[in-house]
């Protein structure tokens, strides 16, 4: 899969009050944008994923999947802060030719998603017929619905919230401390705070599974074992394999993002925001998820206008979200066929 970029070139305001001297998003696409540009998928991507869904949501994107690109057109941006080509804080400041690093200046998800409309519109994209996004995917998705509300005719939301929750800011604050916590986190030098974001990720392995996804995955061996534990392993096995893909400095970043996701915030309230979007709209929560609880998503439902609410009993947890792509897909489908009576499914309706 081909890697795209898109360049801004002019000063790019921030809701902190900061700027960016212009910025750079990575993307990709996936099939042909149809004569009336109607078959238009976007998939916003989690807290570490990157451009290419078919990375990371294999089973929902590609041939013969729900999101399959010999029907719809499918964009996926990498996010403003991450690491895999948009710009983030290992990024060139041009105010000093180095590394941004600890001072990227502060993003939020309307950031975010402003940044996404600039590519959007810079692709001629018109209408979007399908926004979905899991986790900070899905916070992008429903910021985008309150922000230009004619623009996503359908929006799926799963495992996302209306406002970051004081459980989800105090597991990101034990994370950031964990990197605090490793000496060379002061340094300005691009893997500065590696070994603190092994132990960063780590902690939030436990907040993305639950008691019974560790139960049922890491069991014990045998009775005798006094270490050598295959749930320790895990841990560890996770640390290592984000430190070969991402930085303490996107990792902080985003993480800080997530803590400041609030629809409501300089819209006079949570529920005049979600009130404004007129998207048709479904709500999906995991029965398991500890993040994300299912109220998180009851209460969107509850909320955004003439939502459908729909809940996966799944063994994984938040991580569902990404797992559980054939109670998902089934879900879509009959939530389609109930919204949109004269087609089956998506591709039926993007093929017209």
């Amino acid at each position: 899969m081909d890697i795209h970029y898109f360049d801004y070139k002019y000063s790019f305001p921030l809701e902190s009050g900061e700027s960016l001297p212009g910025f750079q998003l990575a993307y990709t696409t996936r099939g042909t944008l149809n004569d009336e540009g109607s078959n238009v998928v976007w998939i916003c991507h989690a807290l570490t994923g990157n451009a290419d869904p078919g990375d990371w949501w294999g089973g929902m994107v590609g041939q013969g999947k729900y999101f399959n690109p010999e029907n719809h057109f499918i964009v996926c941006a990498n996010v403003l802060g991450s690491c895999y080509g948009s710009t983030g804080p290992l990024s060139t400041n041009p105010s000093t030719g180095r590394p941004f690093h600890h001072d990227f200046p502060a993003l939020t998800i309307r950031d975010m998603v402003e940044a996404l409309d600039l590519l959007r519109q810079e692709l001629g994209i018109e209408k979007i017929h399908t926004c979905i996004g899991g986790s900070l995917g899905g916070e992008q998705a429903v910021e985008w619905a309150i922000l230009r509300p004619q623009l996503i005719e359908n929006l799926v939301l799963i495992a996302a919230s209306a406002v970051a929750s004081p459980w989800c800011i105090a597991f990101n604050e034990a994370q950031r401390m964990a990197i605090e916590a490793d000496p060379t986190w002061i340094e300005q030098r691009d893997d500065a705070g590696t070994a603190g974001m092994r132990a960063a990720r780590a902690m939030a392995m436990i907040s993305y599974r639950n008691y019974d996804t560790y139960g049922f995955t890491q069991a014990l061996d045998n009775n005798e074992q006094l270490d050598g534990y295959k749930a320790a392993s895990y841990q560890r096995y996770q640390g290592e394999k984000i430190a070969d893909r991402f930085n303490a400095f996107t990792y902080w970043t985003l993480s800080k993002v997530m803590d400041s996701h609030n629809v409501g915030r300089n819209r006079g309230s949570i529920l005049n925001a979600l009130n404004q979007i007129k998207a048709r709209t479904l709500v999906v929560g995991i029965r398991s998820d500890l993040l994300f609880p299912p109220t998180e998503q009851q209460f969107l439902a509850r909320h955004i206008p003439e939502a459908t609410y729909e809940e996966i009993d799944s063994l994984y947890g938040h991580d569902g979200f990404l797992i559980e792509f054939r109670p998902l897909a089934g879900i879509m489908r009959k939530w389609v066929t109930a919204t949109q009576p004269s087609s089956t499914n998506v591709a039926e309706v993007v093929k017209k």
